[in-house]
């Protein structure tokens, strides 16, 4: 009787939130609301973007408007545009082989880095071979190497080889110093791959070409857009490497660009159009493939 009168044990509920905590930008971009944050994020693309605004209203302007007046002024006097310093680049026969030395620079450059990098990268991820750690590790130890330790010693070597002042010895040595980048970017993208794959096919009876080929291949098209676009960047926008390996004859458009900066230093309306001229095609490049650049970048955040 005395248990049944006795109070029944009481039942302790745990409570756990189940949302975590936000930081404090996340709440200030909540209280602020979505359209606010379009509005300034808006602002700060406009400010971000007003330099190569005032390249493009330079190159459309004379010497004389240039030096006159600042390139905001053209909203008061639109008269100023003209195309003229457009016309009188395309014209200059140095300007046009300089760009066509570009196209010749960067897109080997541009193959030969991702064609040779895939297949590396591949070979260091799946393939068991004796000594496949150490020479993953020692291809990490070269992106620590910087450009400028080796401008003498291989100078000398292309001398030696025939290929200074060419554009084939600018190709390679971009080919050479793009690849261990490239290589730990793509392993780190194969990797991720699951194994249950690769196996899969090597049951089927599928080679290591045939595997590279229609599976990997496809499923890394985001990494090697993205390594793609790195390396035509940077080839295209290079000057350092062309100024001591490129000759006149093979010389890209930044060391045209310099030349002309040299020999006129208040030609601003040829430096402003040559600029903005060289620009393009990068810009263009990156929004063809900026699908699989975005890809490229958020792989493996989600895993």
């Amino acid at each position: 009787m005395t248990a049944l009168l006795e109070e029944p044990p009481r039942v302790v509920e745990l409570r756990t939130s189940g949302t975590p905590r936000r930081g404090v930008l996340s709440r200030a971009v909540a209280k602020l609301g979505n359209g606010t944050v379009q509005v300034v994020l808006a602002l700060v693309a406009l400010f971000w973007m007003m330099p190569v605004f005032g390249l493009f209203v330079a190159s459309l302007r004379d010497e004389r408007a240039n030096s006159a007046s600042g390139w905001w002024t053209i909203f008061t006097k639109p008269a100023e545009l003209t195309m003229d310093n457009y016309a009188a680049l395309l014209s200059d026969s140095t300007v046009l082989q300089s760009l066509l030395n570009t196209v010749y620079i960067a897109v080997p450059s541009t193959v030969l880095v991702v064609v040779l990098a895939a297949l590396a990268a591949y070979g260091l991820s799946w393939i068991e071979f004796p000594g496949r750690v150490w020479l993953t590790t020692a291809v990490v130890a070269l992106l620590v190497m910087p450009v400028q330790v080796a401008l003498i010693p291989v100078a000398k070597l292309f001398g030696a080889l025939g290929l200074f002042g060419t554009i084939a010895g600018v190709v390679t040595f971009h080919v050479a110093f793009g690849l261990p980048f490239a290589v730990f970017l793509l392993r780190n993208f194969f990797t991720g791959i699951p194994r249950d794959l690769i196996e899969a096919a090597r049951m089927d009876g599928a080679t290591e070409w045939v595997i590279f080929r229609r599976v990997i291949l496809p499923v890394a098209k985001p990494a090697i857009a993205s390594l793609a676009i790195f390396q035509f960047l940077w080839v295209w926008n290079d000057l350092l490497v062309a100024l001591v390996f490129a000759d006149q004859d093979s010389a890209p458009i930044t060391v045209a660009l310099r030349g002309q900066l040299r020999q006129f230093g208040t030609n601003i309306d040829l430096l402003a159009s040559g600029a903005f001229l060289s620009m393009i095609v990068p810009l263009a490049v990156f929004l063809a493939f900026q699908r699989y650049f975005v890809q490229g970048v958020l792989a493996g955040s989600t895993k």
